[in-house]
Formats: C-alpha cells, sequence, structure tokens
C-alpha cells in the first residue's frame, strides 16, 4: 500500500534525492577527508530518501530533521569523550541515547541514529572536530539538504513541504466537516496504539476523507442499481 505511488513520483523523488545529496557530498568533501565525509554523507543519505520519497512523514519535518541530526551528534560525541571511540559500549550507547534524546525533544529522525555512529567511527578527522562536529558539517549539512527540499519539493502541489507552511490552504481545501475525525480523537486512537506513526494527523484526515466519499459513491451506485430491479417486482 505504501508503494502505490505514479511512476512520475518514483523519478521525482530520485531526482530530488541527486540534488540533495550532491549539495551535502560537497560540502561533506570541503570540510573532511575521504572516511569522515563517506560517514557523514550516509547519515544524510537516509534523510535524502525521507525528504524527497516521504516529504508529508511527521518524521520528515524540518524540526525532525535538524534537532535529530543535532542531537545525535551531541550524543555521538559525548560518548566518545566519555568512554573514547575503541570502548565496545560507545557505538550502540551513542545510538541508544540518541534515540531516548529525539523521543524526549519530539524530533525523532532515523537517519540520526547514523549521525551518532559517525561520531564514533568517522576516524581520526571526525573525532579532532570534537563537539565541532555538530556544527560543521553536522548542522550545515543538515541546512543544505533542507534548503535543497524545500526548494525542490515547491514546485509540486501535491508535495506539500514543509507541512506546516501548507496548513492553511489544506483548511481551505479540507473535506466539509462533517466528514473529519475530531483532533481529540485521533490523539486518543494514536495514544492507544503506543508506538510512533509516521503520517500527519492532515494526510490521515484526507486518506478518511477520500474513503468516506468512495464508500459513499459506492453505496450510491449500489442503490441505484437495485432500484430497477425493484420497479420489476
Amino acid at each position: 500500500m505504501a508503494y502505490s505511488v505514479s511512476e512520475r513520483e518514483h523519478w521525482i523523488s530520485a531526482t530530488g534525492g541527486l540534488l540533495g545529496m550532491l549539495a551535502v557530498w560537497w560540502v561533506s568533501y570541503l570540510l573532511l577527508d575521504g572516511q569522515g565525509a563517506v560517514l557523514v554523507a550516509t547519515s544524510m543519505g537516509s534523510t535524502a530518501v525521507m525528504l524527497f520519497a516521504a516529504p508529508h512523514g511527521p518524521m520528515s519535518q524540518p524540526w525532525p530533521l535538524i534537532g535529530g541530526h543535532l542531537v545525535s551528534a551531541l550524543t555521538g560525541v559525548a560518548c566518545v569523550q566519555w568512554l573514547g571511540s575503541d570502548h565496545v559500549l560507545t557505538a550502540p550507547l551513542a545510538v541508544a541515547l540518541s534515540i531516548a534524546a529525539m523521543y524526549s525533544l519530539r524530533c525523532l529522525h532515523p537517519p540520526g541514529g547514523a549521525t551518532a555512529l559517525g561520531a564514533v567511527l568517522g576516524g581520526e578527522t571526525v573525532h579532532a572536530l570534537g563537539y565541532g562536529y555538530i556544527v560543521s558539517p553536522i548542522l550545515l549539512n543538515s541546512l543544505v539538504i533542507l534548503a535543497v527540499a524545500v526548494a525542490f519539493n515547491s514546485p509540486f502541489a501535491w508535495r506539500r513541504y514543509p507541512q506546516s507552511w501548507h496548513r492553511r490552504l489544506q483548511a481551505s481545501a479540507a473535506p466539509a466537516e462533517e466528514s473529519m475525525i475530531p483532533h481529540s480523537s485521533l490523539v486518543y486512537a494514536l495514544s492507544q496504539i503506543d508506538t510512533f506513526v509516521d503520517v500527519s494527523e492532515e494526510d490521515l484526515q484526507r486518506i478518511y476523507a477520500l474513503a468516506l466519499g468512495q464508500h459513499h459513491e459506492a453505496a450510491a451506485v449500489a442503490v441505484q442499481t437495485q432500484q430497477p430491479a425493484e420497479s420489476l417486482r
């Protein structure tokens, strides 16, 4: 179900990923040697998939992107400073603590785990940066790929990125109130699931409205086909 998108959308996503990673790769190579650039670009590669293939997802929005990478970079560097890069627990602890921190700060972004690992496994070039790793290259690369994502997605009306910028337009085009799920009901339902669901409230409402509209159309067709049969009796 998640992959039922058009061929056009496949190539739009791929093109966005290409442009985003070209920018990130260039910045990383300016700031780091080959090994460090590869590790940093790896985490940003995962971000590129989210920003250009799933731009509506809550994990793809600007705060999870920026906050997730920054808090993960901070966690990774702190673990290296505390335990050293060669300790068996450093890399696992960096990832685990970054997950906990992202949850607490409401900026869950899966590529952050790779950013934390990059701080541990990036070699002497990355280790020499110390806490400077958080600002350059991580913050810089995050801002670069965010700028590319905003610019690239904006010409495509159906790619509402960032979501918060388009809520006013969505509200004006929203379905009738009777077809909407109350916000309090959505919050309650999600709390009962008790796990992170990577879909925005706006898209949940739209999915519900489209499904409800199709149901009503199918019911109307069924009534119309039954009426001639009943008239013959």
